[in-house]
């Protein structure tokens, strides 16, 4: 049989979806570490793995009903925000850090909040000041953020993902650290 890690995630899904418990298990090796690094900084750090599980039992349960009309890891993304949703929605308002409104559009789930850990920032003060200069920048700028740091995708694949050009995307990025750096500055000040 031909090496599963070489297959693309559409072809594994439509393996997984026949019944090949190997080809979900590729696919969750392939995704598991992106998962848990976007999950790493929206829940706390307690909960971070029972949440990435969910993710995946989530994904098991609807992998059968994924058409491939879009890309597994967009649809994969979709689960990940609806696990983090019900993870908040569970805790009650008081959990959520900023307004969820700028960040939904019809269709979309409430997004959460951007949480800094001590690997990513081990002055507490610092991951403070940090995570709240995240929660106060727009949403397309925490989310390319987000792309970026937290799932380590290149400006290639965010700018396919996201449908612009790689030269808008990269100017996307530049806003975005500027508007994080610029209120980090004033949080300094």
């Amino acid at each position: 049989m031909m090496d599963q890690r070489t297959l693309s995630d559409e072809e594994l899904v439509l393996w997984a979806q026949q019944g090949k418990l190997d080809a979900f298990t590729t696919l969750y090796e392939r995704y598991f570490p992106i998962v848990y690094n976007r999950v790493r900084y929206l829940i706390p750090e307690n909960d971070v793995s029972d949440v990435t599980q969910e993710v995946f039992i989530a994904v098991m349960k609807s992998l059968k009903s994924f058409r491939c009309e879009s890309l597994f890891r967009t649809w994969l993304r979709t689960i990940l925000q609806r696990q983090v949703a019900n993870y908040y929605r569970q805790r009650g308002p008081d959990t959520v850090a900023f307004n969820q409104d700028d960040c939904l559009s019809e269709d979309d789930e409430p997004y959460t909040p951007i949480r800094i850990t001590e690997d990513d920032c081990p002055n507490l003060d610092d991951r403070i000041i940090l995570n709240q200069a995240l929660r106060s920048i727009p949403c397309n700028y925490r989310e390319i953020l987000l792309l970026r740091f937290a799932e380590g995708m290149q400006f290639n694949e965010i700018a396919k993902q996201q449908g612009q050009s790689l030269e808008a995307t990269k100017s996307l990025f530049r806003r975005a650290v500027a508007a994080l750096h610029k209120q980090v500055d004033e949080a300094h000040a």
